[in-house]
């Protein structure tokens, strides 16, 4: 990729390795083995680190983000399966040098270790939003159980969950019974219309750190209208509006309680040309980032 050199437009993603103590630490967690769909969704990290070099790191209001300490821990080899244990362990290490933790799925799998790897011992008091089309409560181990795992198996108290964009057509009866003997707050896709995503995110972050545990974001881009985010296998149209998940990532990064944010369900090989959902989620990075920006600064993202 080549792009122009201009030492006043200092371009973004361009971060080291962590160094002592970090505001932001990014790390590739690229899961895709247990995809319900074929995905090359580990290919997604790479290209997210690429988009964000078509950035700068300045927004409109004159804030820098580098001002931030941001640092790159590169990729977990092998999250899936086995590895997932050693997915948890790296989580925890790049956690453990960050006020806010950005993993780079991979599918949604993802979600557990980047949760668990933050949360340690403190997952019965932790908390957990997802912006997400789909309950992703299924049995087994895939990309369509981690809020499940979490809560039967991580011992995440379900009414910390909040779940953002849940879309018609996309689930089914049985687990949406699931997700209210679970006690999750279902906001579903049609109620964005008339609520804006900034307040959402305040009442469900607000659910989510109830416990006065650690919260954890999953920003699952299948929750975007299909036009935006031709990328995610499980997209439809009628989702939510690029803007809508960039506000979502501001306000959580910008949340005191949030100490993780994942990006998951982008299939980098199979972008458009124009690799408009791989450049979605790369937005998302950086508009976290701005939101710690924000809560550094004791304003409202």
């Amino acid at each position: 990729m080549n792009l122009s050199h201009d030492p006043h437009w200092p371009r973004a993603g361009r971060w080291g390795p962590p160094e002592g103590d970090c505001d932001v630490v990014i790390l590739g967690l690229g899961t895709h083995r247990t995809s319900l769909s074929p995905t090359g969704a580990h290919a997604t990290p790479a290209a997210v680190r690429a988009a964000l070099q078509r950035y700068s790191t300045a927004l409109a209001d004159g804030t820098d983000l580098a001002s931030l300490r941001i640092a790159d821990a590169g990729d977990v080899p092998e999250p899936d399966g086995e590895g997932e244990a050693e997915a948890v362990r790296a989580v925890s290490v790049a956690a453990g040098q960050a006020r806010l933790l950005i993993a780079l799925g991979g599918d949604n799998a993802a979600t557990v270790p980047a949760a668990l790897g933050t949360w340690g011992s403190r997952a019965g008091s932790a908390g957990l939003v997802t912006l997400d089309a789909h309950h992703d409560l299924r049995d087994g181990v895939s990309n369509g159980s981690p809020v499940r795992r979490l809560i039967e198996e991580g011992g995440l108290d379900g009414r910390r969950v909040v779940q953002i964009g849940i879309s018609d057509f996309a689930n089914s009866a049985y687990y949406r019974a699931r997700a209210r003997e679970y006690g999750i707050t279902v906001i579903d896709r049609d109620e964005l219309h008339h609520t804006p995503m900034a307040e959402v995110m305040d009442r469900a972050l607000t659910i989510a750190s109830g416990g006065a545990g650690p919260v954890h974001v999953d920003l699952d881009v299948d929750v975007c209208d299909r036009s935006v985010a031709p990328a995610c296998p499980a997209s439809v149209p009628g989702g939510i509006s690029a803007h809508d998940l960039r506000v979502a990532a501001r306000s959580a990064g910008a949340h005191p309680a949030v100490r993780s944010v994942d990006i998951t369900e982008v299939d980098a090989t199979a972008d458009t040309t124009d690799q408009r959902t791989v450049r979605l989620a790369a937005l998302c990075v950086l508009e976290s980032a701005a939101g710690l920006a924000a809560r550094r600064r004791g304003v409202s993202a």
